[in-house]
């Protein structure tokens, strides 16, 4: 079997996903010449209006290309590509980073070495060399309601972060879907992405099921990948951006937590807003920058007040969940809902190059 799939999806990233299949295609061709990994690419274009498949198809014939009719969302996306890997492990990666030499060998092998493992994650660097966060607490009351950082300080071992210096992986509730590792045994077990999350939080979800199954999640602190944050979303509409975020947090929330912690952490995140625009206005004449951000949380509020309406996030107002494929069986089959029994997988709406 082929030890590594990468999988990548794009929406109207063009310049970036040619940049990262680029390093992506380098780092591949190294291992395989050094006889540590076979693997493949897998790009899953979500309906992009700028050129990005044609693009792929003509500068990176290597890649499976899988095109997709409209854009699906993050979770879906990935879930065309899933019943079509053919490695032992599964990487996710988004179109905004850039693998450097190292980091998917140094995953794979946490991942071989590790009892239990199911997932991993890799430190995530910014492109100055300064750490991102990479790891995700799962959301909770707590979360919502005290500071990340008194968290974090207080309780290191519980809130892992980029503020403590790890010697080695750690265990840890959930990582950044970034650069995303799996085992094909974790993703068989547990099905495919939660795909009633369009953007956001869908890795947090999917983490929450892996360990759930009594797998592993682990944090790899040697092994780092370049992430430009926000690039593919936040920078072309941040407002946008931050209500789709809301509206996956408050879903997980409900599903995990209760009625109670959605209405509790709503609440919190709406009293926040409306002392940050007070702020905001106060300081308005003195920053292009804070006008800016007092725009965006002006939206976001608005978007609380008049009751968390679809449409306003970055899933169009009439996108509803894909209905999930079932998990893949031995050999990139499906597992028939009904019968169990393996069947050929198929990818409706799209194409496979």
């Amino acid at each position: 079997m082929m030890d590594l799939s990468v999988v990548v999806v794009n929406w109207n990233t063009r310049e970036l996903l040619l940049r990262c299949l680029s390093a992506l295609e380098r780092e591949l061709a190294c291992l395989a010449e050094a006889g540590r990994l076979s693997s493949e690419i897998l790009v899953v274009d979500n309906g992009s209006g700028d050129g990005s498949a044609d693009a792929v198809a003509e500068r990176c014939p290597g890649a499976r290309l899988i095109r997709l009719p409209e854009n699906r969302g993050y979770a879906a996306g990935n879930n065309a590509a899933l019943p079509l890997v053919r490695g032992r492990i599964v990487l996710l990666l988004n179109s905004d980073a850039l693998v450097t030499p190292g980091a998917l060998a140094a995953c794979v092998e946490v991942l071989d070495a590790t009892s239990g493992a199911g997932a991993a994650g890799p430190q995530l660097l910014h492109p100055n060399g300064h750490l991102q966060n990479s790891i995700h607490a799962f959301p909770s009351l707590w979360t919502e309601l005290l500071p990340t950082l008194l968290l974090e300080l207080l309780l290191p071992k519980r809130f892992p972060s980029k503020r403590h210096f790890h010697q080695g992986p750690i265990d840890v509730d959930a990582v950044l879907g970034a650069a995303l590792f799996v085992s094909r045994e974790a993703f068989e077990a547990v099905g495919p992405m939660p795909a009633e999350y369009f953007f956001f939080l869908e890795e947090t979800e999917w983490c929450w099921r892996i360990r759930r199954a009594g797998f592993r999640v682990l944090h790899v602190p040697g092994a780092r990948i370049v992430h430009l944050s926000g690039a593919s979303s936040k920078r072309k509409d941040p407002a946008r951006t931050r209500i789709e975020f809301h509206r996956s947090l408050y879903h997980f929330l409900r599903v995990h937590r209760g009625p109670a912690v959605v209405a509790a952490a709503a609440g919190a995140r709406v009293a926040r807003g409306f002392l940050s625009l007070l702020l905001g206005c106060l300081l308005l004449p003195f920053s292009p920058r804070q006008r800016r951000r007092t725009r965006e949380r002006w939206q976001l509020l608005r978007w609380h007040l008049w009751g968390c309406p679809a449409g306003w996030g970055l899933a169009p107002a009439d996108w509803s969940p894909a209905p999930a494929p079932a998990a893949s069986g031995p050999q990139g089959l499906d597992a028939d809902p009904r019968t169990g029994k393996a069947q050929r997988s198929n990818l409706p709406g799209g194409g496979v190059e």
